[in-house]
């Protein structure tokens, strides 16, 4: 099963301020080092890599899990706004911009309405270095009870006119997820990995998913699959229009480096023709 990665943690640790769980405890300290890993988005169709997602590292590899509990509370969103900056920074190190690949970074929803969230900051460090922002994507955790859609929707739609593309993270957990998808229009949305690994093995999600997916493309939002762990999972995304997917099927995160893909392309072509032989036999 693919680890819980940061936003899950976002999210939990936002509930905790919001109830102001140890934050009197806890003083604002530094935050810890860490560095940062990739992971590929491919597209199954095209055989190419859409994406890669910057995901938290201790600074020698270790999970994130290593991090994310060292952080202050008080210095959550300093952090938050930290680990764009570093993903940014190693993903020019690393030579992104010399692919067709754009970037994920993660976005913490309610630091990004507040004042001090520093969001807007990481587009000028962007451009600063010369990271197109029309290949940058902020990645936003669904959560209704976080923030409020209306202030959401504005300062979403301030940065799409910079060029900057915006996903909705685990889509499809949230009470509201398809009044989220009318309300706040983004650009991609990122199917809850928890639904996407039974999509293969459980009718009623795999009917779930297949409307959620249906209504994306009627409005014209990019979907994308995470968790994908299967081949069996990859078909039945593929056949519901679902392209592109991002797992372990493919490719782990790598700790300071793009993952390579050429192996993971020959696999997929080869799983899916030996799909096509199936289906057609039966």
């Amino acid at each position: 099963m693919q680890e819980v990665e940061y936003g899950v943690w976002a999210r939990n640790v936002e509930r905790g301020l919001r109830a102001k769980a140890e934050a009197a405890a806890r003083g604002r300290g530094a935050i810890p080092k860490f560095s940062m890993a990739f992971q590929p988005i491919v597209n199954v169709e095209t055989q190419e890599v859409f994406a890669y997602e910057s995901l938290v590292r201790s600074p020698n590899g270790e999970a994130a899990g290593r991090v994310l509990n060292r952080v202050p509370l008080k210095s959550f969103h300093l952090f938050d706004k930290a680990c764009r900056s570093k993903g940014i920074e190693l993903a020019m190190r690393l030579g992104l911009v010399d692919t067709s690949a754009s970037l994920t970074v993660n976005v913490n929803p309610v630091a990004a309405v507040e004042a001090n969230s520093h969001l807007s900051l990481t587009c000028c460090e962007a451009v600063d270095v010369g990271f197109p922002l029309d290949r940058l994507i902020l990645e936003f955790v669904e959560d209704a009870q976080l923030c409020d859609p209306g202030a959401m929707r504005q300062l979403m739609s301030e940065y799409q006119k910079m060029g900057v593309r915006i996903a909705i993270d685990d889509f499809g957990t949230g009470y509201s997820g398809l009044s989220l998808l009318a309300n706040l229009q983004p650009d991609i949305v990122k199917l809850d990995m928890t639904m996407v690994s039974k999509i293969d093995t459980d009718r009623a999600t795999a009917v779930v998913l297949n409307a959620m997916v249906a209504a994306c493309m009627e409005l014209g939002v990019e979907v994308i699959a995470e968790g994908v762990e299967r081949p069996s999972i990859m078909h039945a995304l593929t056949d519901i229009g679902v392209v592109l997917q991002q797992g372990y099927l493919f490719a782990r995160p790598e700790f300071e480096a793009l993952p390579k893909v050429e192996k993971t392309f020959r696999y997929i072509q080869h799983a899916k023709t030996k799909h096509h032989l199936v289906a057609q036999a039966s």
